[in-house]
């Protein structure tokens, strides 16, 4: 026998093959369970697919909902109107309104802007001097407008009254950013904090010279008042021939009024017929739209809202930005009172509840520029034409001027009461601001001196929520709660008295609008005075005549700012209603 023989068998391959047959194994295995894992994140995608799917349905739904609604509820309002205008028992006679009120602007009875939508302006804020209580203002009466988003609390709609009888389609009403009530909002976290001590108004010292008085072209008034009156047999005063709104459409003839989808101007019977109006877009947002604004150019028109401004192309009507601080907390509400471009269209300013001035880089969506020191809201800012000043007013009582390019606070100006407007004159020499106190004030920028306030008899009888310059800077126009436009020529110093100011008077009062005038305007040329009122209704004005040419509706609640077009033609409205709409005016060539 061989040596070794008695030993067993040894299979061949050894360990090392058992090894590889485990290790494959557990590669199968793993191989397995990987592929198991690559099906399980194609049914989670795939569900996630769907569940988006499901969402953008629900969501296409809802909006179609919300249109269906708006759609049959104009059309009950409109066949309302006309069961009334022909005799039929009137609306508010029924006490079910037909839509819900609007939401508020700002946080309870102290704000501005829910006090004039709620037609209680005579409350003042523990931070703010009440203003006089010469007139009750109205209160507000049956709620209408669409239903806000939740978390805003809603307030009471606009005035009872049915404007333009069985044809009131949805109506306007508007102003600058700003808001109708003397107070302002309350401080964020905390008690209310009241403006700061100091002195009052500045005196008037030895003023510099303020600009001339050239005549501005505007269109010649008709040269036969009686021409176009079918209406009346005798002649009517002023404020009877604007009132516009009190017309019965039945009884206005065909080519003096102009009826689109959603809305409906009158033009005045009483005076030649020179414009037409129509609607070019209609702008929806999630919240009321406080303010809107032109770049200079006339490509794009600016919006603020809750939280957000947004920046629309004119001819298109498509959003082009969407600027937010993605820093801020997102609960609660945060209003843009104000927007405004810089000329170059490079920036847009926005001032807020938050007492912060951000200057937005469009292209970038940053913010360059945050300005902080105002203690209150801000319900107003301008843009100076050099592009290098911000003027900006608050419910604290100052107009405050900002410089870009050293980023700091250059001009502080302390007056009695809430600042609700501010306007910078095209020359960049003058800054005029609007009171609760029913002032308008104009200080020369470079000194900080007041050259001049518009008050007293001739002025307003209630708080002042709007002021612009005329496009030469000789003219100013305010807007009030009294209801009133007024007009006021800002005259050159006396050269026979060295140092004297220079001074301003009253020229016009325009009467016509029903309610709280919250937002004024001059077109490019100064050809028309354009006004928005909580009265739903925006008007266009004669400036030398005073003459009302047509009355807008097409907003279903307050339209809080006007604005035109720096290239003209083309004019924004924004409304408590949650829209802005684009319309254009151009010369009527009709009968």
């Amino acid at each position: 026998m061989y040596p070794g023989a008695h030993r067993g068998m040894v299979p061949s391959g050894g360990p090392s093959q058992r090894l590889n047959e485990l290790l494959d194994q557990i590669r199968q295995e793993f191989e397995t369970e990987a592929q198991r894992n690559v099906d399980y994140e194609g049914q989670i995608t795939r569900h996630i697919q769907e569940i988006e799917m499901i969402r953008s349905k629900v969501f296409a739904l809802e909006q179609q909902h919300v249109q269906m609604k708006a759609k049959y509820e104009d059309e009950i309002r409109r066949l309302q109107n006309e069961l009334e205008a022909r005799g039929g028992p009137s609306q508010s006679s029924q006490q079910h309104p037909s839509h819900p009120p609007p939401p508020s602007i700002g946080h309870g009875p102290a704000n501005l802007f829910g006090g004039i939508m709620a037609g209680n302006a005579a409350q003042g804020p523990p931070n703010l001097a009440p203003p006089p209580q010469e007139q009750p203002q109205p209160q507000g009466l049956p709620p209408h407008g669409p239903q806000g988003p939740p978390g805003l609390n809603p307030v009471p709609g606009p005035p009872q009254h049915t404007p333009f009888g069985g044809y009131q389609g949805p109506a306007m009403n508007g102003a600058y950013g700003q808001m109708p009530q003397p107070t302002a909002s309350p401080k964020r976290g905390g008690p209310p904090r009241g403006p700061p001590g100091g002195p009052a108004t500045p005196q008037q010292p030895p003023a510099a010279p303020y600009p001339g008085s050239p005549q501005v072209p505007r269109p010649t008034p008709p040269p036969n008042q009686h021409q176009h009156q079918p209406m009346v047999a005798n002649q009517v005063s002023l404020r009877e021939s604007n009132g516009l709104s009190d017309m019965d459409p039945d009884q206005v003839p065909e080519h003096f009024k102009k009826e689109g989808q959603d809305w409906f101007a009158i033009f005045n019977p009483r005076t030649r017929r020179v414009l037409d109006v129509d609607l070019i877009h209609n702008l929806p947002h999630q919240s009321v739209v406080c303010c809107v604004r032109f770049s200079l150019d006339g490509r794009y028109v600016a919006t603020g809202c809750n939280r957000s401004a947004q920046i629309f192309e004119v001819e298109s009507g498509q959003q082009v930005a969407h600027l937010q601080d993605g820093t801020l907390p997102e609960d609660g509400d945060l209003y843009i009172r104000s927007v405004c471009f810089s000329p170059n269209g490079a920036y847009l300013a926005t001032g807020a509840e938050d007492k912060v001035i951000r200057v937005w880089d469009i292209a970038n969506r940053s913010i360059k520029h945050s300005f902080t020191g105002h203690e209150q809201d801000i319900y107003s800012l301008d843009f100076a034409r050099n592009g290098r000043v911000i003027a900006s007013g608050s419910g604290d009582r100052t107009v405050r001027l900002w410089d870009l390019e050293s980023n700091t606070q250059v001009l502080h100006l302390q007056i009695e009461d809430g600042v609700t407007t501010v306007a910078i004159s095209p020359d960049n020499r003058f800054v005029a601001a609007g009171s609760l106190d029913k002032s308008v004030r104009v200080w020369d920028i470079n000194t900080g001196q007041m050259v001049v306030r518009l008050d007293g008899e001739v002025g307003h009888k209630d708080s002042v929520y709007s002021v612009a310059f005329a496009p030469q800077g000789n003219q100013l126009v305010s807007g009030s709660l009294d209801k009133t436009i007024k007009m006021w020529e800002l005259s050159a110093p006396n050269r026979m008295m060295p140092g004297a100011p220079p001074g301003g008077k009253c020229i016009r009062t325009f009467e016509g609008h029903k309610d709280f005038v919250l937002s004024v305007a001059l077109t490019p040329h100064g050809e028309w005075v354009l006004s928005g009122s909580k009265d739903r209704g925006v008007q266009f004005w004669d400036p030398v005549t005073g003459i009302a040419q047509l009355v807008l509706t097409g907003h279903k609640n307050s339209v809080i700012s006007v604005a035109p077009s720096p290239i003209g033609g083309v004019f924004a409205t924004g409304s408590g209603d949650m829209r802005a709409r684009i319309w254009k005016y151009e010369r009527y060539t009709g009968p």
